[in-house]
């Protein structure tokens, strides 16, 4: 083979391990938001179940009898571990896709890079919006004008 030729086939199996990293992390956030709903749905049957003080929870392949507050705070301590995990991996997949997206030529992803507001930038668009909702009915109605999309 030739130095171009090389150079191709060392290029495509770079793009293509970087892909497969892609989708393995795609696959990890899938399991472990699965993971994550059982988990969400056993809290709600402990939220619903009021006969027993003892359950029975299912840890690898066996089942272990537990108190009904024991059993929910193990699987809330799980929930906050799945969802650091998942934030995690979501923030590791951002980096892994942009790379991709470089290394085939193709744009940067516009908005990929958003994150949520924190509890203090709620309230502060909150209160604003609040602020300006308050100054909004004070206006006559007749120079109120509504936009429609």
């Amino acid at each position: 083979m030739d130095a171009e030729s090389q150079r191709v086939v060392k290029y495509l199996s770079e793009v293509e391990e970087t892909a497969e990293d892609v989708l393995t992390t795609k696959q990890q956030m899938v399991d472990l938001d699965m993971k994550r709903n059982k988990n969400r749905e056993a809290l709600n049957a402990l939220k619903d179940e009021t006969c027993s003080e003892k359950v029975k929870v299912c840890f690898g392949n066996m089942f272990i009898k537990f108190p009904k507050s024991k059993a929910r705070e193990v699987i809330q301590k799980d929930q906050e571990e799945l969802n650091k995990e998942l934030n995690m991996l979501h923030t590791t997949l951002k980096a892994k896709v942009n790379q991709l997206n470089e290394m085939q030529g193709k744009p940067e992803l516009r908005g990929y890079k958003l994150s949520a507001l924190s509890t203090d930038e709620m309230k502060a668009i909150n209160s604003l919006l609040k602020r300006q909702c308050f100054d909004f009915n004070l206006l006559p109605s007749s120079s109120v004008s509504y936009v429609t999309h």
